[in-house]
């Protein structure tokens, strides 16, 4: 169970000349320093300073989201390019943001399709106004569709089914899967990736993930309720924290999985109150996304052949963890 278990693999690094190194932030003014550190520097290329804005669902103080954005933001420096940077959780929000964008006529945009249907006008104008748009972390089904170049992030499904293969070889039989933010298709489909490949028996519990004694009360009344829950899983590093507190709570003997890396994960990880996380590589997703847009200003490339660009999952046990205990508390994975 310690080993990574690479479900997709990542074979870019050479194509583009990357040169990255990760892990997760954990929020306040060190990370934010942190993260200003690492986009000091100076631009790699002499071609022109395009500006490229990026939209994500984030709500605020979102620590997943700085990870991303810190990532952008190198790429940034290293190609050049002015970056641009909005997020707002309520669908037609995040379009009106992308509009405004559209208005200031950004040479090429980022964004995710968390709730897609709210979005797909959005990107209807970028594409009217000749703006090429790549689309990160959620939507994958809905990317080409509508219009984008291409969508970097991991196939939401191919992460659930995972979940659930791994629940498998830790031979449990009864797990619930937390979702914490309404109309997420990306939620929902590592949910039922889950389903798809567990062979025990998985409920959904819905909670609200602005609220985290809500969440934390959640969670605890399932694991009382129901004392043959042998898994939890969450799907943001955040809620794993939260489950564990539940957990003790109640006094249930469930492993608490979740989705995604931070610090105190990887610290969960090591001290065995967390079985394993799945880990989509965000600092990854963004930097890969502005420097596949500047490949596509300067020389009109593309990459993923119409198929997603994946950055994971890879799924994190306690010895991974130690690993990369330094790239969290660095705030870059």
């Amino acid at each position: 169970m310690a080993t990574v278990r690479t479900w997709v693999g990542v074979a870019l690094a050479a194509a583009i000349g990357l040169s990255l190194t990760g892990c997760s932030s954990t929020g306040g003014k060190r990370a934010e320093d942190a993260r200003k550190a690492q986009a000091q520097g100076r631009a790699a290329v002499d071609t022109p300073r395009w500006t490229i804005g990026m939209v994500t669902h984030s709500g605020d103080g979102d620590t997943f989201w700085d990870i991303v954005k810190s990532g952008a933001e190198q790429a940034a420096v290293k190609d050049n390019i002015n970056f641009l940077y909005a997020h707002d959780d309520e669908g037609q929000q995040q379009a009106q943001l992308v509009d405004s964008y559209i208005d200031k006529k950004v040479d090429a945009l980022i964004v995710t399709l968390a709730k897609p249907g709210a979005m797909k006008d959005a990107l209807a104008r970028a594409k009217k106004a000749g703006i090429p748009v790549i689309t990160v972390n959620s939507g994958s089904a809905e990317s080409k569709a509508f219009g984008a170049l291409t969508h970097v992030g991991q196939d939401e499904t191919i992460a659930g089914e995972a979940v659930g293969d791994e629940l498998n070889a830790r031979g449990k039989k009864k797990a619930i899967c937390v979702l914490h933010e309404q109309g997420n298709v990306g939620h929902e489909q590592r949910c039922a990736g889950t389903a798809k490949t567990f062979k025990g028996k998985l409920q959904n519990l819905y909670v609200d993930g602005t609220n985290m004694p809500d969440v934390q009360s959640g969670i605890g009344a399932k694991l009382q309720t129901d004392k043959s829950i042998d898994a939890v899983v969450t799907l943001g590093a955040p809620f794993a924290d939260t489950a564990v507190k539940a957990k003790q709570d109640v006094g249930s003997d469930a492993e608490i999985n979740t989705f995604d890396l931070n610090a105190k994960v990887a610290r969960g990880l090591q001290d065995d109150s967390l079985g394993f996380a799945v880990d989509q590589q965000p600092y990854l997703q963004g930097y890969q996304a502005v420097d596949l847009l500047w490949l596509y200003l300067y020389n009109a490339d593309v990459l993923g052949g119409g198929k997603p660009v994946l950055t994971g999952p890879q799924i994190i046990g306690k010895k991974d963890a130690a690993t990369l205990e330094d790239y969290t508390k660095r705030g870059t994975r």
